[in-house]
């Protein structure tokens, strides 16, 4: 009895087993046991503990079936025909027919779970387990695990190449036509015009002929592909590297095609109007789980939805392209840098176009080591003026104050620039000449010199020590490391320029001998440019620096009073009396005006008897001074009478009239008698001869001795009238040179300092530097010498044996015994 009992119990169960295990399994709702039957068989199976058993055999199954049947067959699927040539038609239907096995096999194992986890969540027959949420999760990560663990190329290739299609087909069904699709489908144009004659045209979405045309198709197959991957929880998984590269590529060449060294117009509207399109294309990939999300769709799959990105995923993949985007035309605007701010201000819109994805992007670093880098190549080396460099760089202030207001990538990037204008010997006079207006093709310095509200640079590094301290952010993590921060950071173009050399004064100089080389070489006097530039310097550097540039201005103006005054005195004398040639001089006070160039020359008696008179004439108006004359220095104005022609108005130097008037004593002279009687060394005489004969009015007869021309060739005589006396090589500074001051300026640095050390014996580096602050600083001309230059000085004499130091002392060495 008992053993028919067990054994009736078993068959029981299995037979239970056999048709809950159908039930679950099976696809055929005819086959399937009747609730009745199949409630009576679960209670059994649960009753005697088989229940628990039901999930796991389920998924193992399931498991069972993927490794070795649906996924083989899956992969099976997706290969091509060997030795065939498929059409892209086609191929879209192999990938579309694997994914539609694949889901057609794993459909009654997710069912079951489906159905056994429904069970669970209402506790049928006692049943127990995680539910069918749970159950689904799992089912989905193995078949993902399975499936795609290692999976061959040919999935991604499949996949790109249908969706690449697939965007064409909506981009051209919108009026897009795809970056880089239009060059690529007029040559597949071309091709099948040549095969079809004069049959018809390609269509644009699917490049075949209209007659044979599969868009609507494609766009069909692309609904149902999305709807069977997210069926099985794979859309994104097997989609996003696909739709990425087309997306990344798609943006690449929009970018080369539109944007590449096109600087005048912004794209980021542009590529907003192009982004609303192509996530139409992105809502149709991902259009299954999009209307999971809850957005509607209008017929046809277009209408407002697919521009307005309100579901997860496509504001997600609108994040992503906008993203990559800023980091491409980011990448390629930084390339493009150097000729930005080269055509600044026309460049202003890729100047705010970089602006506004670099504050998306971590690209400021890539900016930096790439702009320093075009700097470097591009602009400093010793073939580009200075003037040139000194253009960029303004225009890189500029621009880059734009790009970012905090002037930091100014500081960094800038930095190599600066230091080389340090190393030209002309940067400090190229500057004070684009100030003043005076350097060709360069107005940007003297229009902001003259700008409404200038920077004094004396208050800016002050200006902001009243602000509010909550108002006080940190500087990027880029900024160099320097005592200058955001608040005092100048954005001031001539402050930024001043501060290349650390010091106002260079600048100051430099300009002074500027305006004495302007004021000695003007005949009429007027200074009325002079003043304007000089007021409006003062306004920059201070009006205590500008001040020896006053008196040398007024000096003009007294020059030419004076000079009215000696002429109505002249004029009003006997004939007998009047002085034998009529001198105008510009009379300087030597104490404010840069050192002028120092050359000895005798004049003609002629010359010397008039300047002796005009001297006399200044005596009087101006008791206790008398004048030093630079005879060296101005311009005299003859008239030259020959035998066959007389040239007249002729403007020349000092010692070209010399020359020309001992001519007029003695018809020939040799380079010798020349030399002596002008003081003058016979390389400097030969020199300036050159000008006389270039215009026939002296001849070397033989080697060292010169005659006056007095006829000249016909030929000459047409050409001579339109000969200007411009072409003397003489075009130098009146004053000495920067160096030849700076010499100077050491020269008596030198003697304060051996005056000091014979006095004191021994003095540090800071007292003699404080010593020197003090002594040069009541003279007229203030001269800075900072203690590292100061130092330098000092080591150099110590390396000539005319100093010791020893421990931080300096003192003279002993003189030696006699």
């Amino acid at each position: 009895m008992n053993a028919v009992e067990s054994n009736s119990m078993q068959q029981g169960l299995v037979t239970a087993w056999d048709t809950v295990t159908t039930a679950l399994l099976s696809s055929d709702l005819d086959n399937v046991p009747s609730e009745e039957a199949l409630s009576d068989d679960l209670d059994l199976l649960c009753e005697c503990g088989g229940g628990q058993y039901i999930e796991d055999w389920l998924l193992d199954t399931l498991h069972m079936n993927l490794t070795s049947a649906v996924v083989p067959e899956f992969w099976a699927g997706l290969k091509l025909p060997d030795g065939a040539e498929v059409q892209e038609r086609e191929r879209a239907r192999i990938l579309l027919r694997a994914f539609r096995t694949l889901l057609s096999r794993l459909q009654p194992s997710l069912g079951g779970l489906e159905r056994l986890g429904r069970w669970q969540d209402e506790g049928r027959a006692g049943l127990s387990g995680p539910g069918a949420e749970s159950l689904r999760e799992r089912a989905y990560t193995a078949m993902r695990a399975i499936l795609l663990f290692s999976p061959p190329d040919v999935l991604q290739e499949c996949m790109l190449e249908f969706y690449s299609r697939t965007f064409t087909v909506h981009m051209s069904q919108t009026g897009q036509a795809a970056p880089g699709a239009e060059h690529e489908e007029e040559e597949e144009e071309e091709e099948e015009e040549v095969a079809m004659g004069t049959e018809g045209k390609v269509c644009q979405g699917c490049a075949v002929s209209p007659q044979h045309c599969w868009c609507q198709e494609a766009l069909e197959e692309l609904r149902e592909l999305s709807q069977i991957l997210s069926r099985l929880q794979l859309l994104e998984r097997v989609s996003s590297e696909a739709v990425t590269s087309i997306l990344h590529k798609l943006i690449e060449q929009r970018m080369e095609q539109r944007c590449r060294g096109e600087y005048e117009i912004s794209f980021l509207s542009d590529f907003q109007e192009w982004l609303d399109q192509v996530l139409g294309w992105v809502r149709r990939v991902f259009a299954s789980e999009v209307g999971e999300g809850g957005v509607g769709r209008a017929p046809g799959g277009e209408g407002g939805a697919a521009g307005q990105p309100n579901s997860a995923i496509l504001q997600r993949w609108r994040h992503h392209m906008q993203q990559f985007f800023c980091r491409i035309y980011a990448s390629m605007r930084i390339e493009e840098l150097f000729s930005i701010i080269r055509d600044f201000p026309e460049s202003l819109p890729a100047i705010e176009d970089l602006k506004f994805c670099l504050d998306r992007t971590s690209q400021r670093q890539q900016l930096l080591t790439c702009l320093k880098s075009a700097f470097e190549t591009r602009l400093l080396h010793p073939g580009v003026h200075t003037s040139d460099i000194i253009t960029v760089y303004i225009s890189a202030i500029k621009a880059l104050r734009h790009l970012d207001p905090s002037m930091v990538i100014l500081q960094v990037a800038c930095q190599p620039i600066r230091k080389y204008l340090r190393t030209r010997e002309d940067t400090v006079r190229q500057i004070v000449g684009s100030l003043t207006g005076d350097a060709e093709g360069c107005t940007d310095l003297a229009n902001e010199l003259s700008r409404a509200d200038p920077v004094t640079l004396e208050t800016q590094d002050s200006e902001d020590e009243g602000s509010d301290p909550e108002e006080w952010t940190p500087d990027p993590i880029d900024a160099l490391t320097d005592k200058t921060g955001s608040k005092h950071r100048s954005s001031d173009i001539i402050s930024l320029l001043v501060s290349i050399y650390g010091s106002k004064q260079i600048f100051i100089d430099e300009y002074r001998t500027v305006l004495a080389d302007r004021l000695l070489q003007q005949l009429n006097y007027s200074t009325a440019r002079e003043i304007r530039n000089v007021e409006l310097l003062k306004l920059r550097f201070g009006e205590a620096h500008m001040h020896l540039c006053e008196v040398m201005l007024k000096d003009v103006a007294d020059s030419r009073r004076i000079n009215t005054n000696i002429r109505e005195e002249e004029s009003r004398l006997p004939a007998e009396e009047q002085p034998p040639l009529a001198l105008s001089a510009m009379i300087l006070s030597s104490e404010f005006w840069p050192t002028l160039k120092d050359e000895r020359m005798e004049l003609p008696p002629l010359v010397t008897r008039a300047m002796e008179a005009y001297t006399h004439r200044y005596e009087k108006l101006k008791a206790m001074r008398t004048l030093n004359w630079k005879s060296h220095l101005g311009t005299v104005t003859l008239d030259l009478e020959l035998e066959d022609r007389t040239l007249s108005n002729l403007s020349v130097s000092p010692i070209h009239a010399a020359i020309i008037l001992h001519f007029q004593d003695k018809g020939s002279w040799s380079l010798e008698e020349l030399s002596a009687a002008l003081a003058v060394p016979q390389e400097v005489v030969r020199r300036k001869l050159a000008l006389w004969q270039q215009h026939g009015v002296v001849r070397e007869e033989a080697a060292g001795r010169y005659s006056v021309q007095e006829t000249a060739p016909t030929r000459e005589k047409q050409d001579r009238a339109v000969l200007l006396l411009d072409s003397d090589e003489e075009g130098d500074s009146n004053t000495a040179t920067q160096s030849e001051q700076r010499e100077e300026k050491l020269r008596l640095f030198w003697a304060y300092i051996q005056a000091m050390l014979t006095n004191l014996e021994s003095m540090s580096l800071e007292r003699i530097h404080t010593m020197l602050r003090m002594f040069v600083s009541s003279g007229p001309v203030v001269t800075e010498m900072d203690i590292g230059e100061l130092q330098a000085f000092l080591d150099k004499k110590v390396r000539d044996h005319q100093l010791i130091s020893s421990a931080g002392v300096y003192r003279l060495p002993k003189s030696p015994h006699h």
